[in-house]
């Protein structure tokens, strides 16, 4: 397919790889990188904790700090996938802190008043065993808007299962229909308004 784009996915789970341990967050993940693939995006995804990501509000907290390697990824990406569990009805404090070190870009617009974000998409994909999708995504979304990604329509992906449950997401032998289909319409928005970015981007302010 033409105009070939590309995603980067951040896994804030609240366990590294090395736990060796499946994660819901990483099948959603995949299962909308999976989403995208035939709308001619190519994805990556890491898991934070695998990173020394520091607190702070900075694109660089100094020596050690991992997060300017993985804000490269975000950057360099047509689309970016914010991927968090629910816990206790809010994103995860992984994913918080890649929102705070986000709000770096509120300072590092370019001449025109353009963050490092504008014309970047964002999608935000959920799991949990609890409410709060819906807030979750509210959250997530505002912060990503805040600091110049672009949202597309229905670019909120989510699955929960029942409260206090025993099956998690990486546990469903198949991907319910519901998931399914709003996995495919987000990637398809999302592939869609990267592609119109890209052709035309933003002309910022004088």
């Amino acid at each position: 397919m033409p105009d070939t784009l590309t995603a980067f996915a951040l896994n804030c789970s609240l366990k590294p790889s090395s736990a060796s341990e499946a994660s819901s967050t990483d099948r959603m993940i995949a299962d909308l990188l999976a989403a995208l693939e035939p709308r001619g995006v190519t994805g990556e995804v890491e898991r934070v904790l695998d990173h020394d990501v520091k607190p702070g509000v900075e694109s660089d907290m100094g020596d050690g700090d991992g997060w300017p390697a993985l804000r490269e990824k975000i950057v360099a990406a047509d689309i970016f996938i914010l991927g968090t569990p629910i816990w206790m009805g809010q994103p995860s404090s992984v994913a918080k802190r890649v929102l705070e070190r986000l709000d770096a870009f509120l300072g590092e617009a370019d001449d025109k008043g353009r963050m490092p974000a504008a014309g970047k998409v964002a999608l935000v994909a959920v799991v949990g065993n609890e409410d709060g999708a819906h807030h979750c995504h509210a959250a997530c979304f505002q912060s990503l808007n805040d600091v110049g990604f672009t949202i597309p329509a229905n670019a909120g992906c989510y699955w929960v299962g029942e409260a206090m449950g025993s099956v998690d997401y990486k546990d469903l032998e198949t991907t319910p229909e519901k998931v399914r289909q709003t996995l495919d319409m987000a990637a398809s928005n999302a592939a869609h308004l990267a592609r119109l970015l890209r052709m035309s981007v933003y002309p910022g302010v004088s």
